[in-house]
């Protein structure tokens, strides 16, 4: 990856031999000659650490020091001179400085400095953007069969440095997936790094992933760390693939292959090593049979799949995530928890959540704080929850057993989605959720003759 350095010293020859130290070795050196020009170059396009030189005619280093922590508290700054001394490289230090050396440079000792100066650096912006991607809570609620299955397939496949390809409707906790697998893996304490691909207007998505160089577009003022630079050594997680183009599809499938890419705008090749993991609420077998997805991408995306089940699958769950909600809600607004009565309970447990586990969260989070008493009772849900037409599910409503049962609400569900959907399989398919050989074999099972309904119509 890239390091830049710019190097601070009203020294014209010391500018040269440190540059030329640099560049040998690696590095990007910028250099300038006073305190007004390296705040300019800070400012347009910061580097990755200052080397800084403390007597300087003008405005001094540590002023300079001082302006910058200001400015860029993250920066990191290592301080040089050839007349230091104790008190001076205390204040230093004092004043956000992460090293000082002392002239003439041990060029050993400079870059093993700069090294450390930039990952100290790295460690402190990935564990800021862990806390603020992960502060929410990321444990997976649920103890059904399906849940404990999945918790299961997550910690075995964590460690691993496998793609993880993750399917399942909106609002299911996909993206609760992803960050387990992050936080279990080796990678955890660099950066998870999320991207929804959907909420990204087509024209900067590849800004936004790859980064670009100043003056690459209209509006490109300075340069931009794209996606996969911030995730290196990480885990990137594509939310919803399935809305890329094929364009930038094609340009994903490159860089996974590959592992390195360039800036928009630019000619430099960065390598990078991240694990990605991608997740879509789409039925990625019905989208390339119609030429939205590639076939390639998805073959190097599945590695490992794993599938969310949506919430009406596992209404075990509801009352443990009703708990839960109920307790961070409460503590959010600085309530004692209100109690669900047990008919509000069973409203809960018999609604279909068509919005899955997110819709559940926003309904928990509204009544708690629409509830003035200790209690929240059938009246206090709202009223698609509470209307007495909600009590039964008259689809099986007659069965003897829950197979029975299971088998009249879903011949039932599927034949409306079918009938809503021109009896067509690949749009039905991408409705429900379900891979299309799925549906197929589902609707083979159930007994639903599609050709027959279809010349029907």
């Amino acid at each position: 990856m890239s390091r830049t350095v710019l190097i601070v010293d009203d020294e014209e020859g010391i500018l040269h031999s440190v540059s030329g130290i640099l560049t040998d070795e690696g590095y990007t050196a910028v250099t300038a000659a006073d305190a007004s020009r390296a705040l300019s170059l800070v400012d347009s396009d910061a580097p990755d650490v200052v080397l800084l030189d403390v007597s300087m005619p003008g405005r001094d280093g540590l002023e300079l020091l001082e302006e910058l922590r200001g400015r860029h508290p993250a920066l990191p700054v290592v301080m040089m001179s050839g007349h230091g001394t104790i008190d001076t490289a205390v204040r230093a230090t004092k004043l956000g400085a992460y090293d000082f050396l002392e002239k003439p440079l041990s060029y050993d000792n400079l870059i093993l400095c700069l090294q450390r100066s930039m990952d100290s650096a790295r460690l402190e912006r990935e564990n800021r953007l862990l806390r603020e991607q992960l502060m929410g809570d990321t444990e997976i609620c649920g103890e059904t069969e399906s849940m404990r299955d999945l918790k299961r397939q997550i910690s075995i496949a964590a460690p691993t440095d496998g793609w993880v390809l993750i399917t399942g409707e909106n609002g299911t906790g996909k993206e609760l997936v992803a960050c387990q697998l992050h936080l279990q893996s080796n990678r955890s304490d660099r950066p998870f790094v999320p991207v929804n691909c959907a909420a990204i207007p087509e024209e900067l998505i590849e800004s936004e992933l790859f980064g670009h160089e100043k003056g690459a577009f209209t509006g490109a003022i300075k340069r931009k760390r794209g996606r996969f630079e911030i995730a290196d050594s990480g885990t990137l997680f594509l939310d919803e693939i399935a809305d890329m183009s094929l364009m930038t599809q094609a340009k994903i499938l490159r860089i996974l292959q590959e592992h390195r890419f360039e800036r928009v705008g630019g000619t430099e090749t960065l390598d990078v090593d991240v694990r990605v993991v991608a997740a879509t609420n789409k039925a990625l077998e019905a989208e390339m049979a119609e030429g939205r997805f590639r076939e390639d991408l998805y073959y190097r995306l599945n590695v490992i799949p794993f599938h969310v089940p949506p919430l009406r699958e596992r209404r075990g769950d509801i009352s443990l995530l009703a708990e839960r909600f109920l307790a961070r809600f409460a503590a959010e607004a600085g309530k004692t928890p209100p109690r669900l009565t047990p008919r509000a309970l069973a409203r809960l447990m018999d609604y279909p959540w068509p919005g899955n586990v997110r819709e559940l969260q926003n309904v928990v989070e509204r009544v708690v704080l629409m509830t003035p008493g200790s209690q929240i009772d059938v009246d206090g849900l709202p009223p698609q929850i509470s209307s007495p037409e909600r009590v039964s599910l008259p689809q099986g409503a007659g069965a003897q057993t829950l197979a029975e049962a299971r088998a009249l609400f879903e011949r039932e569900y599927l034949t409306q989605k079918l009938r809503d959907n021109g009896w067509n399989i690949s749009r039905t398919s991408q409705v429900v959720g379900l891979a299309r050989e799925t549906l197929s074999r589902k609707l083979r099972s159930l007994g639903i003759d599609v050709e027959k309904h279809r010349h029907a119509t």
